[in-house]
């Protein structure tokens, strides 16, 4: 495209685009609808369903209709299909499983997940997904006869991604969402890496996966009780990284601009933006210490994913055989979790979903350049045909290399390059996001295959 070309069609697009979008991400009316959906009630009613399995272990009965693991996911199963008849039969629910052996499955065990597919209406292969996990365990991670409610740990996110079906599910979105139950976790994130295999082989062009681990609990151990805030757990760079793509970061940054730290950052800007009274904690870490959840297997896939979940824990309720003990009550049962907080916490998912659905084509093949010039030129790949169709533009960010969250952004219009003057390349970290005719707008893309949201293949 000749330069002049490039200047007109940036002048007329940024022209078309409303001023909001220009300065600032468009407020979009709908999500905060969406917010306003969300429903408290039913994550309680949904959360006292699954406690009522009695034990939801990966090892326990999968035969009886009112108790176990596989009572659980006929019942996670059916609550989709009955979503799905409700918007005419805009899910698509299936099953997906493998059977596992491993120090926490002494024997060979079928680990079945439950996963709803919301097909988008122009571009299907890019998804969002948001995860909750079905099992749950008590003391002894192999105990699978003795109760084990596991109403926080996992009923919360589980119910989570339930109610965020019901919600999303009445719109139309260009990208697909999923939502997804996934098993096997307390035994080894066993059912991530079943569902991370099938998304490369679906060829899904994964963006984000929102992992909701614990999201109802506002009593922390040491004393503190807060439900203003949340935490977001995200790897500062790719678990598939090459040794030559560690070689650039080491000369160009990234070491902070994963795609699932930009997915982070989304998720915090959604809060802030959607989400009242909700504040989001940016953790740069994948996973709390010692421990693990069910994004793991998807960034060692390649693909971009957070861990959302509540920012108080307390461990007298986690993972703990149903007790007392000198006056002190152990077990993880329905008065531990908040309904009001699990709310907010699902609402977040649900604007961060509908925001990544929404937008155009996350930008592709962005590179950067600018050494020793008074001026930086991104560049980027411009999405065409039926997949960019509500495709307004482009808008470059960019911040100090010490900020955690993008603070200043330019909106350049349909095009696939841009140089801003006057901008030293050696002080700033820069991104680029696509944005639609509605002023919603994709994550940020930090340039360079270690900002890259492409997929990677298993390892």
């Amino acid at each position: 495209m000749k330069k002049s070309k490039i200047l007109v069609t940036a002048l007329l697009g940024a022209l078309a685009m409303p001023a909001m979008a220009q300065d600032k991400p468009a407020d979009v009316d709908l999500y905060h609808q969406l917010v306003k959906d969300t429903s408290a009630q039913r994550l309680e009613s949904d959360i006292t369903k699954l406690v009522g399995f009695g034990t939801r272990h990966t090892l326990s009965d999968t035969k009886s209709e009112t108790r176990g693991i596989g009572a659980a996911r006929r019942w996670i199963e059916a609550e989709f299909n009955r979503i799905s008849a409700d918007c005419g039969g805009c899910l698509e629910v299936i099953t997906l499983s493998d059977t596992f052996t491993g120090r926490r499955i002494p024997e060979p065990t079928e680990v079945v997940n439950v996963i709803a597919i919301q097909r988008g209406t122009l571009d299907p292969n890019r998804v969002v997904m948001m995860s909750g996990d079905i099992d749950s365990r008590v003391s002894d991670p192999v105990n699978f006869t003795d109760d084990s409610p596991g109403a926080n740990d996992n009923a919360s996110g589980m119910a989570g991604a339930i109610e965020a079906a019901r919600v999303l599910s009445k719109h139309k979105f260009a990208g697909t969402i999923v939502y997804a139950g996934l098993s096997g976790e307390e035994q080894g994130l066993y059912g991530g890496q079943t569902v991370a295999k099938y998304a490369i082989e679906q060829g899904w062009r994964l963006v984000g996966v929102l992992n909701n681990d614990m999201i109802g609990n506002i009593e922390g151990i040491n004393g503190i009780i807060n439900n203003t805030t949340a935490r977001v757990f995200s790897e500062g760079t790719r678990a598939v990284e090459t040794e030559e793509e560690g070689r650039m970061r080491r000369f160009t940054g990234g070491e902070v601009d994963s795609p699932s730290r930009n997915l982070a950052r989304f998720v915090d800007r959604m809060a802030d933006q959607y989400i009242p009274n909700l504040d989001v904690m940016m953790i740069y870490r994948l996973d709390r210490f010692g421990r693990g959840g069910h994004h793991r297997p998807f960034n060692e896939a390649g693909f971009p994913g957070v861990r959302i979940m509540e920012t108080n824990e307390h461990y007298q309720r986690q993972h703990q055989d149903l007790r007392t003990e000198d006056g002190i009550t152990y077990g993880d049962t329905l008065d531990g979790v908040n309904f009001d907080y699990a709310k907010k916490l699902t609402a977040l998912n649900v604007v961060t979903m509908a925001n990544i659905a929404a937008a155009p084509p996350v930008p592709s093949d962005v590179t950067i350049r600018g050494a020793v010039r008074p001026s930086t030129t991104l560049s980027w790949k411009m999405d065409e045909g039926k997949a960019a169709e509500n495709l307004a533009g482009y808008k470059i960010y960019w911040r100090l290399t010490t900020d955690a969250q993008w603070t200043k952004s330019r909106y350049v219009g349909k095009v696939d390059s841009f140089t801003l003057e006057n901008i030293v390349i050696d002080n700033y970290f820069f991104g680029v996001a696509s944005v639609a005719k509605d002023g919603t707008e994709s994550p940020v893309v930090f340039p360079g295959p270690n900002g890259s949201f492409d997929n990677q293949t298993l390892k």
